[in-house]
Order: structure tokens, then C-alpha cells, then sequence
């Protein structure tokens, strides 16, 4: 599956080995559940991970400033729509309500792709805010482009976070 994701251009980020609350843990491990990841991922595409989502979104300066050191990029959410708890889905109408209210310019949205419903739901949705005028963009593009003008993008390029009014691209708190 990794392998395929990354042949069809898709990113790969660090998301740690076993998930645990990063401030909670020592440097050592910390830097262990990174490089364990990094080097299982390697090991498989012959590439590093350069971004990392930390586990329930949870940091600290020294964990954020500790990732930076190994070379990652965190990124977090912005829009979060909770479909990790399978108990308490409303549906597909419900998901793409719940992503798309809460959408706005430099928008990152959290979805678990491994729940059929919300990859229908983010489906659905993105056709729906590609029409409202975003764009849409990997973190690669977002970071390549923060700060510069929708008119240095190049043509059939896919960007989100598009300011209308200055036409400057946004980011969401990308460290």
C-alpha cells in the first residue's frame, strides 16, 4: 500500500510507530518513534519523511522544536471531522456538512482514510468546495507556494488556501 501511494504522487508523513502523546514521552523515544517509522518507510521507497502529524495533535515546544531538528515539518489540522469514532457517525451528508462548515482559506482537513464513509464524505465534499472556488494542493505544493501569488502557480496545478482578495496562499499552521 505504501508503495502504491507513493507511485501515484500521494505524500507520506511521520505519524510515529505506536502513536504515543508526544509530550509524554522522553527525547530518546521521541526521536526512536520518528526514526523507526522514517526507516521502515525507507527501507520500503528509498525516501525520508520530511512531514510529521503528531499522534491526537498533541506537542510541546521541545517535541515540536526536537521534530525540526530531524528535519520534519509538523502540520496540523484545521478541520476535523471525527470519524475515528465509528459509534457516532451521522452519515455521509453529515460528514461533508461538518468538513465543508468548517472550511476556509488554508484549510488542512483530518480525515482517517481508512473508514469507506469519510473517504466518500472528503470525496463529496471537495467536489463540492472545488465548485464554492478552492483549490486544493499537497504539503509540498502548500509550502513550495506559501506567501507567493495564485498567478506564480503553475496552470492545472491544484491549490487550496487561495486568498481572493490578495491573491496570496495561505498556510495553517505549518511549523
Amino acid at each position: 500500500l505504501i508503495k502504491r501511494m507513493v507511485n501515484e504522487g500521494h505524500i507520506v508523513g511521520n505519524h510515529t510507530v505506536n502513536h504515543p502523546s508526544m509530550p509524554d514521552v522522553s527525547d530518546e523515544v521521541l526521536k526512536k518513534e520518528l526514526s523507526d517509522l522514517d526507516g521502515m518507510y525507507y527501507d520500503l521507497t528509498k525516501k525520508n519523511m520530511k512531514f510529521l502529524r503528531p499522534p491526537r495533535g498533541e506537542f510541546s515546544e521541545r517535541t515540536l522544536a526536537l521534530s525540526k531538528e530531524m528535519g520534519y515539518k509538523s502540520v496540523f489540522w484545521s478541520v476535523a471531522y471525527a470519524d475515528w469514532d465509528t459509534n457516532k457517525q451521522k452519515g455521509t451528508e453529515n460528514a461533508i456538512k461538518q468538513v465543508t462548515s468548517q472550511f476556509h482559506n488554508g484549510a488542512i482537513i483530518l480525515l482517517h482514510g481508512w473508514n469507506p464513509k469519510s473517504a466518500k464524505a472528503l470525496e463529496m465534499a471537495c467536489d463540492k468546495l472545488y465548485k464554492e472556488g478552492y483549490r486544493f494542493c499537497t504539503l509540498d505544493e502548500l509550502f513550495e507556494f506559501k506567501g507567493k501569488s495564485i498567478s506564480d502557480v503553475p496552470k492545472n496545478s491544484l491549490v487550496y488556501g487561495f486568498d481572493p482578495q490578495t491573491g496570496e496562499i495561505q498556510t495553517t499552521r505549518g511549523y
